[in-house]
This record gives C-alpha cells, sequence and structure tokens, in this order.
C-alpha cells in the first residue's frame, strides 16, 4: 500500500517512468519464484528457517530500494522484497496449518487480515506524508526497525512446533527438482513477456516468454487450473484472477489520481485507504460468520469486479469519487481472500500443504504481475496520453475480474 502511493514520485524522481510497471511486477515475479522455493523446503523441514530466511531477505531489499540511485537499482531492491516475502508467505500457511485445527483456521486468517488494519488506515496516508516531507526513501528505509521485533515475537513459537511429517523422502528431492525448474522457467517466462509488452518490436521474446509459462505452470499450479476443473484448480484460479484485479487496479490508481486530478500523494494515499479498510473489515465479519466459505469466495468476487469497473470509470470522472467505490473493491477481497485460503487448507493432505499453499501464492503473484505488466504496456503505448490509456487498463482489470465470479462458482467439486 506504501509502494503504491510512492511509486509515482521514485519513478520521477530517479527519471524511471518507463519502468513503472516494474515496480510492482519485479517484486511479484521474485515472489513466484520463492513461493515455490519455500514450498518444497518448508514442508520438508518445517517453518520456522523460511519465516525468518524470508524476513532477512525482505529487509535487505528495503535497504537497497531505500537507498537506491538509479530506477534499475531500485527495481532490484523491489525484487529481493518480493524473494522475502514470497519465502515468509508461504512458511506462514503451513505454521497455521500445523499450529491450529481447522475448526480455528478462519479466525486465524481474520487475525491476519486484523493486522492490515494499522496499516490500512495509516499506511497510505503516512507514506504520502513521508514523501511530501522527508522524500520517498523513509517510505523503505524506515520499516527496517520494525523487523527485528517482529521475529522476535515469532521466534518462541516457532521452537515449539511438531516436527515435519516425513513423507517419502526419496521422491520429495526429485518432485523439487522439478518444481525448482518450472519455477524458473516462469518466472523467466513472465520477466521476458513482460519485456516484450513494453516493446512491441521483440515479438520472439514475447513468444519465448509464453513458451516458459506454458511449460512451468502445468508443473506448478493443480491439474485442470487453467480448465476451470472444480475444486483445488478453481481455488488456486480464482485467487489468482482476483489478486491480479485488485492489485492491477490498485497499482494505478496513484498514478490515476496525481496525473489527471493533481492529487499529492498524501491525498492519493488518503483515497486508497478506502479500499485496505473495506478489505479489513471484511475479513473480520468473513472469519467469524458461520456461512459456508464457497458463499464468501463467490460474494467477494461479485463485489471485486463492481469495485474496479467502478473505479476504471470514477478515476476518469473525479478523484475522490474513487475512494467510496473503490471500497467495494476492498470488500471483496477481504471477503474472498480467507475464504479461499481455508478451502485450499481442507483440501490439502498433511505434507502437501506447502506445495498447495505455494501454487496458491503463484496464482496470486503472477495474476498481479502479469496484469500489473500488461496495464503497464497499455499506458506506454498511449504515451503522454494518460487517460484514455488508464482507460483501457481499467477495462482489462474489469475482465480478468469478471472471470474471477466465473472461477469462484467452481470451487466445490459437487
Amino acid at each position: 500500500m506504501a509502494v503504491g502511493t510512492a511509486l509515482p514520485t521514485v519513478a520521477r524522481s530517479l527519471d524511471g517512468l518507463a519502468l513503472y510497471a516494474w515496480g510492482f511486477s519485479a517484486t511479484l515475479i521474485a515472489t513466484l519464484l520463492a513461493t515455490v522455493l519455500a514450498g518444497g523446503w518448508t514442508d520438508r523441514r518445517g517453518p520456522a528457517r523460511p519465516v525468518l530466511t524470508g524476513l532477512a531477505l525482505f529487509t535487505a531489499g528495503l535497504a537497497a530500494a531505500g537507498a537506491a540511485p538509479s530506477m534499475p537499482v531500485f527495481v532490484a531492491g523491489r525484487a529481493v522484497q518480493g524473494l522475502g516475502a514470497g519465502t515468509t508467505l508461504v512458511a506462514l500457511y503451513v505454521l497455521i496449518a500445523r499450529a491450529y485445527p481447522d475448526a480455528l483456521r478462519p479466525r486465524v486468517f481474520a487475525a491476519l487480515a486484523a493486522a492490515w488494519v494499522v496499516p490500512s488506515l495509516a499506511g497510505p496516508a503516512l507514506a504520502g506524508l513521508i514523501t511530501d516531507h522527508a522524500g520517498w526513501r523513509w517510505v523503505f528505509l524506515g520499516l527496517i526497525p520494525l523487523v527485528v521485533p517482529a521475529a522476535a515475537l515469532l521466534v518462541p513459537a516457532l521452537r515449539t512446533l511438531p516436527p515435519a511429517p516425513t513423507g517419502d523422502g526419496r521422491s520429495a528431492p526429485a518432485r523439487d527438482r522439478r518444481r525448482t525448474g518450472a519455477a524458473v522457467a516462469v518466472a523467466a517466462g513472465a520477466a521476458v513477456l513482460l519485456y516484450a509488452l513494453d516493446h512491441p518490436r521483440a515479438l520472439p521474446l514475447g513468444i519465448a516468454g509464453l513458451a516458459g509459462l506454458g511449460f512451468g505452470l502445468p508443473r506448478l499450479l493443480p491439474a485442470g487450473t487453467l480448465r476451470l476443473r472444480r475444486g483445488l484448480p478453481s481455488i488456486v484460479l480464482a485467487r489468482g484472477l482476483m489478486g491480479g484485479a485488485f492489485f492491477g487496479t490498485n497499482a494505478f490508481i496513484p498514478l490515476a489520481l496525481t496525473g489527471l486530478h493533481g492529487f499529492s500523494p498524501t491525498q492519493a494515499g488518503v483515497a486508497l485507504t478506502s479500499g485496505a479498510i473495506a478489505w479489513s473489515a471484511a475479513a473480520q465479519y468473513q472469519g467469524r460468520s458461520s456461512r459456508p466459505q464457497a458463499f464468501f469466495a463467490v460474494l467477494g468476487a461479485v463485489l471485486l469486479a463492481a469495485g474496479v469497473a467502478g473505479a476504471a470509470l470514477a478515476a476518469q470522472a473525479s478523484g475522490w469519487a474513487v475512494a467510496p467505490v473503490w471500497a467495494l473493491g476492498g470488500a471483496g477481497m477481504g471477503c474472498a481472500t480467507g475464504a479461499l485460503s481455508v478451502l485450499l487448507l481442507g483440501a490439502s493432505p498433511d505434507g502437501a500443504q506447502g506445495v498447495h499453499s505455494s501454487a496458491l501464492q503463484i496464482g496470486d503473484t503472477l495474476g498481479s504481475a502479469l496484469l500489473i505488466g500488461a496495464s503497464g504496456a497499455v499506458l506506454s503505448a498511449f504515451g503522454s496520453r494518460l487517460a484514455p490509456g488508464l482507460a483501457v487498463a481499467g477495462l482489462l482489470c474489469t475482465a480478468v475480474a469478471v472471470l474471477a465470479v466465473i472461477a469462484a462458482r467452481r470451487l466445490e467439486t459437487s
């Protein structure tokens, strides 16, 4: 959320507006690679070391981005943040699966969403104030002192976890090697494809990128994911489509507000806050409700589609109109994210929770990376005509959100 507020200023300060979308996409592609590597590692060794390693990488990425002398270095720092975030996210999912019984998991995911409350209230606007008055670098450097106490609070719980299930020790290394190769193919394919979208003459690179995705994704995602097969495959696909639609829209709202309506970074951060607050509030309700998780997944997808379409229209008309409309998108994510996580863990046998959680994160991060990158390519194609470029990007995000509604209706096997 803070990066979304600060990135327009970062890009202008470092003369890197052409790499604007990469400020998000590099993080997401690196997260994708890390989730695969961390999935097998966590299943074999437990979540303790992956959690702490991920936090260390994330801190290093914050330092690199905050001290970056140029936009390429900033993008590299964002990639290191992605490696840390992906490693930590998968390990936390496995930690939840091993530490809590099924009946408590909805409340645990609601508690995770509650951790968004203070950042969602203060984060975007605070990042705007810091950018305006102290400089954008402190949006990144200022977070570093917070990581150490957070890690220290986790250590006692990590020491008391039960040992990881043994499983088939002979097949695990071979499986992990296959998944690592597939992850490299997907990450490289996504990066090459996004580069080709920004450079229309690089058609062969675009084809190579698609080939990498075509090779790797079937080996990383549950069978039938791209064919909307019911059950676990549609859970993963719905999460990826929803993440792409939400973060694809969220990434360009600050650019629309500052570029079309003259908002300051602080004002743009305030407008973004509505989506984050609604996410947190909806997640609390979802975590405590007795309704089926599949109900919340479908409701969330519908609300998200309405929010994405509404934000695209509102951004063209009036900057402040974005805030109430974007609350619908945030509420949709709050309803669906925890529900999809609970459904995924319920469909995952012991010893496969890391791999399936990894698949969920792969869908989430790849969807976001590709949609943000594609939207950035659209804006580059329109050049200085920001308004029509944002309108086409909004239409693209809306189409993906509608596909998420279709996937969300196929979560159950009967």
